[in-house]
This record gives structure tokens, C-alpha cells and sequence, in this order.
């Protein structure tokens, strides 16, 4: 592997928030000066390194100057926490996405020529508002946005499971430990290899206290979860579909075909309304695939970097 390509670089950018400002971590891979780049956030628990082994092939392979740019979202990672916990919803996060944008947009020093966009889960979710809302300050309109298990529509079941272990978390002995208690909250991910899970896990957790390691995310991230109801669900999905129909993004939509989050029947919806997105369905998994596979990898790769 390039040694440029091995491992990323860890930065930071200040974003507003009502009551002042926090700082968000985002880890860079390839080239900074790279006026092409693409935006890969993570799930609702989840943080930025998610994305390594996506990030490295996507800059080994294509055949210009690439920046793969992976968000911390506040609250998680290495990111700063909110002091209000209803901070964290959908609004919030993808202001501060507009902000690191814009950071990265002048770091280039001739601005972002195109701009895709990976979201898996809760980052499809502020991919979907970023791309469907032509009004917002976006250095370059979003080119290609893979949305992987995600869509307007999302059940209230799984609302509810998300609602019971969101935030519930204490110490681990180590390592070890939070990875078998991680994996016991996500089968739906698919068939991970271990040693890919623990290379995973291992940015999962922060140093506790006496050896011991937790999860590296604010529990108070569940907060707003918590505080869904069912009408404020339906309102928010009819302003989200609202939000898809202005898509004019190129999109691939990924579905795992055991998904309690995304349905068969919204995943068919997306195909036929908004930017019509190209659907795959990947057997063995649910909600959602972690696209560390040759396989998965090949698949996301070919779509953003192909003609």
C-alpha cells in the first residue's frame, strides 16, 4: 500500500451551535489539495473510521486527485459534545457539514470541483438534505450520493430497538469485551470478519477508568431518539420525501435484504420517484452493511469513480 494512502490525517473544524461553537473531527484521506472529494458519514453510534477500508481503495483507484473526507458527527469520535443533547438531530449535523465543506473547500485553494457523498444510516440522512435542498450554500452541488440502507421512509420498529440501546452503555474491561457487546447489537451488518470487527471496534472506544474502555460517543446522543413519537416521525418523513423528490444527484441506494430500517416496498418507491436511485439488495445483510468487502467495496467504488 502507498504510505500516503495508509493512514488518514486527523483534522478539525469549527462549527455554531445556538448557545456557541464545537469542534468536529474529520479524518482525510488522500490528497488535500485534491478538488475532488468524497463525503463519508456514518451511522447514528458510529464515527469516521468506519470508512478506512472504503477510503484507501476509493484514492488507490482513482486514476485523479482524490480526497476521501470522514467525518467524526459531534458527539462521537473525536468530536466535541453538545451541552444540549437535542442538539443532536438531522438540522445540526448537516450545518456542520456545511461548515467543513466550506473548510475544505478553501483548503484546496481552488475549491471543490465535484462532490460525492457516501451516508450510511444517519449519514444517508444528511446526505439527503445536503443534496435535495438546491438553496444551501454548498461549495458544489453533491454529483453521485450512495445512500446505503437508509431512505425518507424509515419503520417505526426500528425506531424502537434503536430507542432501547441508543446511549445505554457503561465500562468494558477491554477492548475484547466492547467488541462482543457491539456485535451483539449489530448482526444487521452482515458477515464481518473478526479481525475486521476489532480493527473496527478499536475506534469505537476511549480509555475508562482502571484499564477499562468505553464507547467513544456522548449517551446523550439518544436523547432526541427517545423523544420521537410516532406523529413527529410521520411529519418528519413527508418533509424528508420532500427533501429526496429535489435529489438531482446520480444515486445508488444500497438495502440490505434483511433491513428492519428500510423496507422493499420504500426501496421501490426511490427507484421510481426523485433522482430514481439505482437499487442494489445485499443478501445477508441488514440494517446496515458495513462495506468492508472486496465485494460491497467494488460496488460503491465502481459507481462513484466510473464514467
Amino acid at each position: 500500500m502507498n504510505p500516503s494512502t495508509a493512514e488518514p490525517q486527523l483534522e478539525f473544524v469549527s462549527c455554531p451551535h445556538p448557545e456557541g461553537q464545537h469542534r468536529m473531527a474529520y479524518w482525510r484521506w488522500g490528497d488535500a489539495k485534491a478538488r475532488r472529494v468524497v463525503g463519508c458519514v456514518h451511522g447514528l453510534t458510529r464515527q469516521g473510521r468506519d470508512f478506512d477500508r472504503l477510503a484507501q481503495a476509493l484514492v488507490a483507484r482513482s486514476a485523479e486527485p482524490l480526497q476521501v473526507i470522514c467525518p467524526d458527527v459531534v458527539g462521537r469520535g473525536h468530536s466535541e459534545w453538545l451541552t444540549d443533547p437535542m442538539g443532536y438531530q438531522i438540522p445540526q449535523y448537516a450545518a456542520d457539514m456545511l461548515a467543513l465543506l466550506g473548510q475544505i473547500d478553501a483548503s484546496t485553494g481552488a475549491g471543490i470541483e465535484a462532490l460525492d457523498w457516501v451516508g450510511t444510516s444517519m449519514g444517508g440522512l444528511i446526505g439527503m438534505v445536503l443534496a435535495g435542498q438546491p438553496g444551501l450554500p454548498m461549495p458544489a452541488p453533491v454529483r453521485r450520493l450512495v445512500l446505503n440502507d437508509v431512505g425518507p421512509a424509515i419503520t417505526w420498529a426500528s425506531v424502537q430497538r434503536m430507542q432501547t440501546y441508543v446511549g445505554q452503555y457503561g465500562q468494558y474491561r477491554d477492548l475484547d469485551e466492547a467488541a462482543a457487546a457491539m456485535w451483539a447489537l449489530s448482526q444487521g451488518f452482515g458477515p464481518v470478519p473478526a479481525d475486521v470487527w476489532q480493527e473496527m471496534s478499536s475506534h469505537m472506544v476511549r480509555p475508562g477508568t482502571d484499564g477499562a474502555v468505553t464507547l467513544h460517543y456522548d449517551p446523550a446522543i439518544g436523547t432526541p431518539v427517545r423523544a420521537l413519537t410516532p406523529e413527529a416521525a410521520v411529519a418528519g418523513e413527508a418533509a424528508l420525501w420532500a427533501v429526496y423528490d429535489q435529489i438531482r444527484a446520480q444515486t445508488l441506494l444500497i438495502r440490505g435484504a434483511d433491513s428492519d430500517l428500510l423496507t422493499p416496498e420504500t426501496a421501490l418507491v426511490m427507484t421510481e420517484r426523485g433522482p430514481k436511485a439505482q437499487l442494489e439488495t445485499w443478501a445477508d445483510c441488514g440494517h446496515a452493511p458495513t462495506i468492508t468487502s472486496a465485494a460491497q467495496i467494488e460496488v460503491v467504488a465502481n459507481f462513484l469513480l466510473g464514467a
